[in-house]
């Protein structure tokens, strides 16, 4: 599962250390993962499963071993005979023989049996959906801070798509909003992958909708018998390229960036040049994501320095846990 980073302008843990959540995250996922799958071929009796609300009173502790940034060497998630993701780590940092001392974070990740999967796959895909959920807290809150997620993105099918189907090595900022001279920028979706920045730029509106693209300000948006206009996205998508590359060159990076502009639901007709650019519709998305999952490269360290420069520059709204202890304390006479 892709590793989300930056959701909006919520606090973000990865921004306290990018180096060290990557392993914890995918170390958790492997662990957990493990363990249900074991409890499943083990036929033990399935748990009720008590949803984690928002509430501070519904959050719990975890604690679990770290180990200090060494060296980098590959992995790949591997499938058993069932051809079923392992959650094997791909991004591994450490030397078992390095360690530091546990942390105390807000959250932890337990996934129950809540049905009788008949199958390793249906376990998976309860266990992911599962994970999804966590990931969205995971992406929202520090050991101090959190932010107020907006309950749509938990129902945003690309984001959901994107998270589940890709490997971890691939860190996903969604819609990010940057400080640039002050001034706040929201980006689109950048995937930042081992070895490129994909700026994408979502036309999802409406199923069957053919987009014919020029190079004027506005396309035209056809449906059954009916046309409108939409903002050219190729605006956007410039803009995001222009900001990114502006970043990266302050910061040394050297990572290129392909620029893809996606609509899952509809079709692309554009006569014009599409040098530089991916259109990618629902003709080629199946084939576009597979061509991503097939990315077997362990995170690289230009990677984790292009992902830390944006990361650098994001606008943050959260508030202190703090604040909800000291309001929830009886008022003194």
């Amino acid at each position: 599962m892709a590793q989300l980073v930056k959701l909006q302008d919520y606090i973000s843990r990865y921004q306290i250390d990018l180096a060290r959540y990557p392993t914890q995250f995918v170390r958790l996922k492997k662990s957990q993962w493990e363990r249900v799958k074991r409890q499943w071929e083990l036929g033990e009796e399935i748990s009720e499963w008590q949803h984690d609300n928002d509430s501070e009173n519904d959050s719990f502790e975890e604690k679990e071993r770290f180990s200090l940034l060494k060296k980098w060497f590959a992995g790949r998630q591997k499938a058993d005979s069932g051809d079923v993701e392992q959650v094997e780590i791909t991004n591994e940092l450490m030397s078992d023989e390095d360690s530091i001392p546990e942390e105390e974070t807000t959250l932890t990740f337990e996934p129950k049996i809540v049905y009788a999967p008949q199958s390793i796959h249906e376990l998976k895909r309860m266990f992911i959906d599962q994970f999804f959920q966590f990931q969205m807290k995971w992406a929202s809150s520090t050991l101090r801070e959190k932010s107020y997620v907006d309950p749509r993105f938990m129902r945003d099918s690309l984001l959901r798509n994107l998270l589940q189907k890709l490997p971890d090595n691939y860190l996903l900022f969604y819609y990010p909003i940057l400080q640039i001279r002050k001034a706040p920028i929201e980006l689109d979706v950048v995937l930042m992958s081992p070895t490129e920045c994909i700026c994408i730029t979502v036309l999802d509106t409406e199923n069957q909708a053919v987009y014919v693209g020029g190079s004027e300000r506005f396309w035209i948006k056809k449906v059954g018998t009916k046309d409108s206009k939409v903002l050219n996205p190729l605006i956007n998508l410039n803009r995001m390229e222009s900001v990114l590359t502006q970043l990266f060159k302050q910061d040394n990076i050297d990572m290129p960036i392909r620029k893809v502009v996606l609509t899952r639901n509809g079709y692309f007709d554009y006569p014009g040049s599409s040098f530089g650019i991916q259109f990618i519709d629902r003709r080629n998305y199946g084939e576009w994501m597979e061509h991503l999952k097939k990315v077997s490269s362990p995170m690289k360290h230009m990677q984790i320095r292009a992902a830390q420069t944006i990361l650098n520059n994001v606008q943050t709204t959260s508030f202190n846990r703090d604040i909800w202890k000291k309001s929830s304390q009886p008022a003194e006479d």
